[in-house]
C-alpha cells in the first residue's frame, strides 16, 4: 500500500465510521509498531510515526530515525498488522458510539424493531442496535419486526467490543420528551414541566408552569381541540394524561394533583412531622379522589412528594372522637378513682385531653 492509498483509507474510515482521524493514525502507528517489533525483533524503544499530510512512515529508535517501507514486513507480518489495525478501529468505533449515546441518556430515540432476543426487543437505531427489555415495555403493548418504536435512552455501557444500549418506554421522561416535541412553548422554555409521575399504560400526571403570565400552560399542552395531547396519548397507546398547574404552595399542589376530584383548599391538613396530609372530601367525591384501585391519590402523592390520605368529613370526625376517647380513658385510669366513664359530664373534658379538629391543624411547608 503506497502513501496515497494509506491516506485515502484513513479518510474513508473517518467519513464512513465517524472516527477522528487522529485516532485512526494512532491506531495505525501502534499496529505497524507491533508488527515491526515482531518481524525484526526490535526493542521496546522503537517508535513508528505516520506523517499526517504525506503518509510517509518513519521509525525512530536509539540509533536514530529512518524511513520504512511496509513491503519489508512480508505477507504474514502485514496480515498481522492489518488485523491489529481492524481491532483498533472496532474499539475506536465502539468508543465513538459510546460517547455519542452516553450523551443522549434521557433523550428520545426512534428505531425499527429487528427481532426478539430472549425477553428483549432488539431495535435498530441506525448505526447501532438497542435493547428494549420486558421490564421497560408497557404491559399490554405488542410489537413485531418492522414496527417503529419511540423510547428514551436509559443506559449505555461497553460490553466487550460492542456498545449495549438499553431503552425504555415506561420511564416518565418519555412523556416529558414527547411533550417537548409536540409543544413549542416547552422546547422554547416558556412552559416548564416541573414533574411527571406515571403508571405506564394506565395514567400519567404532569405538573407544568408558564413563565409568561399571558400563556396558559395547560391550554398550550392540550392544544387546539386537544390536538397536542392527543398526539402524545396516541404514541402511548391510549394512556390517560392529567395535566395540572404547578404551585409552590403544598395545599394548592395537592388540590390540583387530586383532580378531577373537586377539593376545597381549606379541607387539606398537612402534618409536617410525618410528611403527610389528610384531605377531607365530600362523599360523592371520595371515589373520584381515590381513583380506580387508588391510582389517582397514589399518583398525586408521588407528584407532591407527600403521603395523602383521603377521608370524608364523617370519617375524619370519627377519628378525632376516637382519639379524644382514648385520651379520656388514659386520664381517668391515671387518677385511679374507680368511677365509671358514664359519670363524666358531657361538658367536662379531662385535663390534658386533646381538643383536635380542623381549626388546630398544622400548616404544611
Amino acid at each position: 500500500m503506497n502513501r496515497e492509498e494509506l491516506l485515502r483509507m484513513i479518510d474513508t474510515l473517518h467519513r464512513d465510521r465517524e472516527i477522528p482521524k487522529e485516532v485512526l493514525f494512532a491506531a495505525l502507528e501502534e499496529a505497524i509498531g507491533a508488527a515491526v517489533k515482531k518481524r525484526l525483533g526490535a526493542g521496546e524503544d522503537l517508535v513508528v510515526t505516520v506523517d499526517r499530510k504525506t503518509g510517509e512512515i518513519g521509525i525512530e529508535d536509539d540509533e536514530g530515525e529512518y524511513e520504512f517501507d511496509l513491503e519489508v514486513l512480508g505477507r504474514i507480518a502485514a496480515q498481522a498488522c492489518k488485523q491489529a489495525m481492524m481491532q483498533k478501529i472496532r474499539e475506536a468505533e465502539r468508543d465513538v458510539l459510546f460517547d455519542e449515546y452516553e450523551a443522549r441518556v434521557g433523550q428520545l430515540v426512534h428505531g425499527t424493531v429487528q427481532r426478539f432476543e430472549s425477553d428483549a426487543l432488539v431495535v435498530n437505531l441506525g448505526r447501532v442496535e438497542a435493547y428494549l427489555p420486558r421490564e421497560e415495555r408497557v404491559r399490554g403493548e405488542t410489537a413485531a419486526p418492522g414496527d417503529r418504536v419511540r423510547a428514551i435512552v436509559l443506559e449505555v455501557r461497553k460490553d466487550g467490543p460492542r456498545v449495549k444500549i438499553i431503552i425504555s418506554r415506561t420511564h416518565p421522561d418519555l412523556v416529558r420528551r414527547l411533550f417537548e416535541l409536540e409543544v413549542p412553548e416547552i422546547s422554547e422554555g416558556i412552559i416548564e414541566i416541573k414533574r411527571v409521575v406515571r403508571e405506564p399504560g394506565y395514567r400519567t400526571k404532569m405538573a407544568v408552569v408558564s413563565i409568561d403570565p399571558k400563556i396558559d400552560s395547560i391550554g398550550a399542552c392540550v392544544g387546539v381541540r386537544g390536538s397536542r395531547i392527543k398526539a402524545v396519548i396516541d404514541e402511548l397507546r391510549g394512556e390517560r394524561i392529567d395535566i395540572i398547574k404547578w404551585s409552590d404552595s403544598l395545599e394548592t399542589l395537592i388540590m390540583n394533583g387530586l383532580k378531577p376530584a373537586k377539593i376545597d383548599i381549606d379541607n387539606i391538613y398537612p402534618d409536617v412531622d410525618s410528611h403527610s396530609a389528610t384531605v377531607i372530601v365530600d362523599e360523592e367525591e371520595q371515589s373520584l379522589a381515590i381513583g380506580k384501585k387508588g391510582q389517582n391519590v397514589r399518583l398525586a402523592s408521588r407528584l407532591c412528594g407527600w403521603d395523602i390520605e383521603i377521608k370524608t368529613r364523617a370519617e375524619f370526625e370519627a377519628d378525632l372522637m376516637g382519639q379524644e376517647d382514648g385520651g379520656e380513658g388514659a386520664e381517668l385510669g391515671e387518677e385511679g378513682d374507680g368511677s365509671p366513664l358514664s359519670e363524666v359530664g358531657d361538658d367536662e373534658t379531662p385535663e390534658g385531653a386533646p381538643s383536635g379538629g380542623p381549626g388546630n391543624r398544622e400548616q404544611g411547608a
